[in-house]
């Protein structure tokens, strides 16, 4: 397997991509038919230190975010955080030149900013969005333009109010990317519902293993594990679906098997509990009161 590279600095990027110095050492706008990677690029992964937020058609490698591929098919716009594994492949479907523009920002750049904190809430710059953004032809001019925009502002010569406008320029950017990528998952609702599916198969298997007793309650990461899905992503799509996040839908699925026990069973509510994944029972106790308002002895006594 090749190294694992590291770009500390954008320059580091322009370097290996064989175009000249950055202009501003901290953000830069990058033309995407400028680009030159070495030769047999194909399985290189590097890390970065900076975020990277891209406009490109016709990408001429296959690129991987993490563990997975980034879809490409439809989309033009795409979101890189900084410390994210990337690696490139072939694309035997290129046909056409590539064209676009990458916008490198160091997190440097955002010190004394509300957006330094801010821009870490946006879930597109993790692992959890891997597919681009649609875009309109209006839409994509609009956000062109915003890249535009910045770039200008720090070819321009710096002042004390240059930081503060590239900073809104940005804002406004990520605001724009909240609102397209929120139509797209709405446009996603077939292929949301059949997450749902699999996370009710998911789930149900899960709880109908004696394994619980052993291994503890499913967690998030476990339910996101086995449906190949990052665990913001899933949230995200539930959200988008149900209007409940992972967790909520995994203590669902919890009291649907804990009344089932309730009603049907001699099972004490500790040999229950245990059985559910809990540690402790009062743990289990508490958790049916506050979903339910009754304690689990109160429930079963409605069938008694």
């Amino acid at each position: 397997m090749k190294d694992t590279l590291r770009f500390k600095k954008i320059s580091d990027y322009h370097k290996f991509a064989n175009l000249k110095s950055p202009e501003h050492p901290l953000i830069s706008l990058v033309d995407y038919t400028q680009i030159q990677y070495p030769e047999n690029i194909e399985g290189v992964r590097w890390i970065q230190d900076y975020y990277v937020i891209g406009l490109k058609r016709n990408v001429a490698y296959k690129f991987f975010y993490g563990q997975q591929e980034y879809d490409f098919d439809e989309g033009l716009m795409t979101f890189v955080g900084p410390n994210q594994v990337m690696s490139l492949g072939n694309n035997p479907n290129l046909k056409k030149k590539p064209t676009g523009w990458l916008l490198l920002i160091h997190p440097d750049f955002l010190w004394n900013t509300a957006l330094a904190k801010h821009i870490k809430h946006y879930d597109f710059f993790g692992y959890a969005i891997n597919e681009a953004l649609f875009l309109s032809e209006k839409e994509e001019q609009l956000i062109i333009n915003i890249l535009k925009n910045i770039e200008k502002e720090y070819q321009s010569n710096l002042d004390k109010f240059s930081q503060k406008i590239i900073i809104s320029q940005l804002e406004l950017l990520f605001s724009y990317a909240e609102r397209f990528y929120e139509r797209q998952f709405i446009t996603r609702k077939v292929n949301n519902h059949q997450i749902l599916e699999k996370l009710e198969k998911a789930l149900n298997e899960a709880f109908h293993q004696e394994q619980l007793m052993n291994i503890g309650l499913p967690s998030v990461q476990w339910v996101a594990n086995s449906l190949n899905l990052s665990p913001n992503y899933l949230t995200s799509v539930l959200k988008q679906v149900t209007g409940q996040n992972t967790q909520q839908h995994i203590h669902e699925k919890l009291i649907e098997n804990a009344k089932e026990q309730l009603s049907s069973t001699n099972l004490s509510v500790s040999e229950i509990a245990y059985s559910l994944g809990f540690e402790r029972p009062a743990s289990f106790t508490k958790l049916f009161k506050n979903k339910t308002e009754m304690s689990p002895l109160e429930f079963r006594k409605t069938f008694n």
